[in-house]
């Protein structure tokens, strides 16, 4: 039975990654270059769509991007200057090839593709009243949705459409589009996810999720797309439109504690940097005495190393990760389950024997994965384990385009944090403060009115309407309610 790692499936899954290219030679090769560099946002498939005057191209595969864009025959079919490509993990729809980005549509406007980071969270309302209207859907994606909204849209020119459709939609998107005419990239009007802009030369432009994918392939970081904000690139040169109401911006922060890669500038700040601070904002929070800081391979190192910098302790690497196995295993059977948790993390036996030991990662979500750590260095000679976590408990589920568990799958939602740190069978558990984690990026501290970033999962202060959520937990509030008055009747 082929499943999912045991240290992967107690992760927050990290949603999309889009990279779009305008105006190069060889664009799809240069946006499959872009795509490896954030192949850490999605990897359970990968496409691109490139445009080459006539006609648009499309190649979508599930998998990573080297297998399926490595190919010589593969990236010449996908011919132009113009291309746009997305790396997925679904977090809307399932895992089949039908929801594979960029989506493709000839509207009646001309070609229309689009690759989509982030989640619509009223897009089953609006895909049920689509249908009613006569729409036939071809996948599960919600971003499917935006592209029958702008199809339907009354408006003569495909921007002016394309405004229209997503005047209609609520949650968290980044969006690059291709069309006939050029490239039109946006991003929600709080900003929840992230998208940056770069350029080759004049008249060259990159588009991606992350800087480090314009690192990859030689661009200059130009700025970060504003919130709201809706980029124009064509023969005319880059125009930009801010067609709605101008919001306070909610950034997600969690892109600071763990998704985004460590080498890029996520809102102007470094990420590497950003998690150095949570590290040293631990150690003022939660001091313990102990002999080494150990990270949590890799997402916890930056934070462990400005958690020993700040709290005068040894850094060193007690947990060994091998970086040659992928994101699932063979699995025939229990036994071989528990011994496959030592494949991708082993104790370095030798440096823990007899220490007391501070384990530092970026969050707990189910807690089975801090559990297994925990029992690893127990079963390595530890002599005390305290685990510290680089982001405050992870108490509710995400809608903006991250797959997390059902909201009492969370450990946090559960427990105190005392409660969490007998389920680990830490000596002690500790979470950076939400004010500390603020103080991390650069703020003073959190604005209760009105939080600068998108904290839902710590907080489950939302920044926008639940639309299709709030339509499903309604008929159970409304089902409990007259349970409750038949219960008040027989009584």
């Amino acid at each position: 039975m082929l499943t999912t790692h045991p240290f992967d499936d107690d992760k927050l899954k990290e949603e999309c990654g889009v990279f779009g290219v305008y105006n190069v030679d060889d664009a799809a090769a240069m946006t499959a270059l872009g795509l490896h560099a954030l192949q850490h946002r999605g990897q359970e498939a990968a496409g691109i769509t490139s445009f080459d005057g006539n006609e648009f191209h499309t190649h979508r595969a599930l998998g990573h991007v080297a297998g399926n864009f490595d190919q010589e025959e593969v990236i010449g079919r996908l011919k132009g200057r113009m291309a746009a490509g997305h790396v997925r993990y679904s977090t809307s729809g399932g895992t089949s090839l039908r929801n594979v980005q960029p989506l493709y549509a000839d509207l009646s406007v001309g070609g229309f593709a689009v690759a989509h980071n982030g989640n619509i969270s009223n897009a089953e309302k609006l895909r049920k009243e689509l249908v009613r209207r006569g729409s036939i859907f071809q996948s599960t994606s919600d971003t499917e949705v935006i592209i029958h909204l702008v199809a339907t849209s009354g408006f003569r020119t495909l921007l002016d459409r394309l405004i229209d459709a997503l005047k209609q939609v609520e949650g968290a998107y980044s969006l690059i589009c291709m069309t006939n005419e050029g490239m039109i990239v946006c991003r929600d009007p709080l900003g929840i996810r992230p998208l940056v802009m770069g350029k080759l030369d004049d008249g060259n432009y990159i588009f991606a999720s992350e800087t480090v994918a314009l690192d990859i392939v030689g661009a200059e970081y130009i700025r970060s797309v504003e919130p709201g904000e809706m980029i124009v690139a064509s023969h005319n040169g880059l125009t930009s439109h801010h067609p709605f109401p101008k919001q306070p911006s909610r950034p997600c922060i969690f892109e600071h504690v763990y998704f985004s890669r460590p080498d890029s500038i996520v809102n102007g700040s470094s990420v590497y940097s950003v998690r150095k601070a949570i590290g040293a904002v631990l150690a003022e929070e939660i001091p313990v005495e102990a002999d080494y800081v150990i990270p949590v391979p890799d997402s916890g190192t930056p934070a462990a190393l400005g958690y020993a910098e700040a709290a005068n302790i040894p850094f060193e690497l007690g947990i060994i990760r091998s970086h040659y196995v992928g994101r699932t295993f063979i699995q025939p059977g229990d036994g071989v389950r528990h011994l496959g948790v030592k494949l991708k993390h082993n104790a370095n036996k030798p440096l823990v024997e007899g220490k007391r030991i501070i384990l530092v990662d970026d969050s707990i979500v189910r807690g089975t994965t801090s559990l297994k750590i925990v029992q690893m260095m127990r079963e390595a000679g530890a002599a005390e384990v305290h685990m510290r976590i680089a982001s405050p408990p992870t108490s509710h589920s995400c809608f903006y385009g991250v797959d997390t568990p059902e909201r009492e799958k969370l450990l946090a939602s559960r427990f105190t944090v005392e409660e969490m740190c007998d389920f680990i069978q830490a000596d002690s558990l500790g979470f950076i403060s939400i004010d500390g984690l603020y103080r991390a990026t650069g703020e003073k501290e959190r604005n209760q009115a009105q939080p600068q970033h998108c904290d839902a999962c710590f907080t489950g202060c939302y920044p926008t309407t639940l639309t299709d959520l709030d339509e499903v937990e309604q008929p159970n509030q409304l089902k409990l309610l007259n349970e409750q008055v038949v219960r008040s009747e027989r009584t």
